[in-house]
C-alpha cells in the first residue's frame, strides 16, 4: 500500500482500532470460557496479521526524526594565556573571581623565575668596605677586592701583601728596588700614613728610615709610644722617581691596598702625614695647611691631618703646630704632652 494521503492514513487508523478493541475483548472473555469454532479462529488469526501490517504501514509512513546531533568532542582544557594572567595580577587583592565555566586544569610544576633566583655561582669574595669609597675625581676609580676574603671578614696584612704580590700595576714598579709595604705592629691603635717611599726607604724596603723617617721617629716617642707599637705606611709602595709627587692614576693603583691594611688593622687613629695621605683618604681637596690640626672621619675612625716629615724639615717654623696636632692625638689616648720633637 502506497498511498500515503492523509484519507488513507484515517482510514488505517481507524482500522487499526477497530482491531484492538475486539483483540481486547477476546483477552477479557477467553478467560471465562471463551468457545469458537474453526471459522472464528481463523478470522482471528486473520485479523491478528491485519493489525500487524497496520502497525508496519504506520511506522513506514511516519516522517524519520532527525539523527540526534553528534557531540562536539569537548576541546582540550588550556591553561591561562600570558594576558589573563597579567591581568589577574593587577586585580587588588580581595576582588572578586570570575566564575569558572570548566574545572581548573591540574596545576603543572612551574620552573622558578631566572629574576627571583639567580642561579647559584662560585663564592665571590668581598670587597674590602675601604676599597668601596671614591677616588680623587682626577684619578680612575678602583673597586678591586682582596681574593680570598669572605665577605664580611677582616683581611690580614698578610693576605693583602700577598695580594699585592709583586706588583705591577702602575709605572712605578720600573724604577724601584723594592715595595715598600709598610711595618709595625699589625693590631696597632695609631697608624702612620705618609705619602712614598724616599730613596733610603727604596733601598732598605721599611718606611721612613731616612732623615725624615728619623723626625718621625722622635716625634712617635714624644707621643709616648714607640715604632713598635704604631703602624707606618705609605699611599703608594714604590719610589717616584726623584721623589716626584705620586701622580693620579699611581695613587688609584696602589690606594685599595692602603685602605685594605687600614681595614685589616682597624685602630682607632690615623695620622695622615701631608697632603697626599689626607686628600686621598678624605677624598677633600683642601690644603694642608688648612686641613691640619682638625679632627677627620675615616671609615669611623678618627683621623688627625698633619704636616709630613719631611715638610717639617724644609720648614721647622710649622714644627710647633705639628706637635700641637700630635697633642690632640695623645690627649685622646690618655697620654700627657711630653717634650716636642
Amino acid at each position: 500500500m502506497n498511498d500515503d494521503t492523509p484519507d488513507s492514513m484515517q482510514e488505517l487508523a481507524d482500522v487499526l482500532q477497530d482491531v484492538r478493541r475486539h483483540l481486547l475483548w477476546q483477552e477479557e472473555t477467553a478467560g471465562r470460557s471463551l468457545l469458537v469454532d474453526a471459522k472464528v479462529a481463523a478470522e482471528l488469526q486473520q485479523q491478528r496479521a491485519a493489525a500487524s501490517s497496520v502497525r508496519t504501514m504506520i511506522a513506514r509512513t511516519k516522517a524519520p526524526e532527525p539523527a540526534a546531533a553528534p557531540t562536539p568532542p569537548r576541546p582540550p582544557v588550556e591553561s591561562p594565556s600570558r594576558d589573563t594572567l597579567h591581568a589577574a595580577m593587577k586585580q587588588p587583592l580581595g576582588a572578586p573571581r570570575p566564575l569558572a565555566t570548566t574545572p581548573p586544569p591540574a596545576a603543572a610544576p612551574r620552573a622558578p623565575m631566572a629574576a627571583a633566583t639567580p642561579p647559584p655561582s662560585a663564592p665571590r669574595a668581598a670587597p674590602a668596605p675601604a676599597m668601596l669609597l671614591d677616588v680623587p675625581p682626577s684619578a680612575p676609580r678602583h673597586n678591586g677586592a682582596l681574593p680570598g676574603v669572605v665577605e664580611g671578614e677582616r683581611p690580614t696584612l698578610d693576605q693583602v701583601r700577598r695580594e699585592l704580590g709583586d706588583c705591577r700595576r702602575c709605572k712605578l714598579c720600573s724604577g724601584r728596588k723594592n715595595i715598600v709595604f709598610g711595618s709595625g705592629n699589625p693590631r696597632a691603635d695609631l697608624v702612620f700614613v705618609g705619602e712614598g717611599p724616599g730613596e733610603n726607604e727604596d733601598l732598605q724596603g721599611v718606611p721612613f728610615v731616612g732623615a725624615a723617617g728619623d723626625l718621625l721617629t722622635k716625634m712617635i716617642g714624644a707621643m709616648g709610644f714607640t715604632r713598635n707599637d704604631v703602624y707606618i705606611a705609605n699611599v703608594v709602595k714604590c719610589r717616584p722617581p726623584g721623589n716626584r709627587n705620586p701622580e693620579p692614576d699611581e695613587i688609584a693603583a696602589c690606594e685599595p691596598f692602603l685602605r685594605s691594611q687600614l681595614l685589616a688593622i682597624q685602630p682607632k687613629v690615623i695620622v695622615a702625614l701631608g697632603k697626599f695621605a689626607a686628600q686621598t683618604l678624605l677624598r677633600d681637596t683642601t690644603p694642608i695647611t688648612r686641613m691640619r690640626g682638625q679632627w677627620r672621619e675615616y671609615e669611623g675612625i678618627q683621623l688627625m691631618p698633619t704636616f709630613h716629615p719631611a715638610y717639617l724639615l724644609r720648614n721647622s717654623a710649622e714644627k710647633r703646630n705639628a706637635w700641637a696636632d700630635l697633642q690632640q692625638v695623645m690627649k685622646l689616648f690618655g697620654k700627657h704632652p711630653g717634650s716636642s720633637a
